[in-house]
């Protein structure tokens, strides 16, 4: 599977127990339930996993592949990114999307034009925040109303109003 193609859903956090389970640090919610497999990331490929069995205590997942029955065989998948197809992700509300989603649309102000192409979409507490290149310097635009007011997946653009002096600071 083409790594364009999934996105990321955690990593292995560490191995648990003696045979071969590991505990998965979660960025996404997922149901493993509706899921047979995952992708992990090897070698800068994405190699897939069969889930044998898993289980949530709050915010940890324990799992459990098929074909991983040692503590040792448990370890070399320690710090892996695990994926899921795309295609997998629920479907959004018109105006919504997923981070991974919008790298490289362009932001445009409805009085500035142009600013730049979406480079990252970082967290900070629980606002997201667009990152682009205006003019040389890093501008963080928080995704949320005032400041985003519409985005075309179609035209790969999105469109904010920002205040007065918001480039400058």
């Amino acid at each position: 599977m083409e790594k364009e193609k999934c996105f990321k859903i955690g990593y292995v956090a560490k191995t648990h127990g003696l045979k071969g389970e590991v505990t998965l640090n979660m960025s996404e919610d997922v149901d493993f339930n509706t899921f047979k497999s995952v992708f992990i990331e090897q070698q800068g490929s994405l190699v897939p996993y069969f889930i044998s069995s898993f289980s949530d205590r709050g915010d940890k997942v324990f799992i459990k592949f098929d074909d991983i029955d040692t503590s040792e065989k448990a370890t070399l998948l320690k710090g892996s990114s695990i994926f899921l197809p795309k295609e997998v992700r629920p479907k959004l509300k018109r105006g919504e999307f997923y981070d991974d989603e919008v790298i490289g649309f362009t932001v445009i102000d409805e009085n500035l034009g142009e600013l730049g192409e979406i480079t990252e979409v970082s967290s900070a507490g629980p606002n997201r925040l667009l990152t682009l290149l205006f003019n040389g310097k890093e501008v963080l635009i928080p995704v949320n109303s005032p400041f985003v007011i519409s985005s075309n997946k179609t035209k790969k653009i999105i469109k904010v109003v920002l205040p007065d002096g918001f480039l400058d600071i």
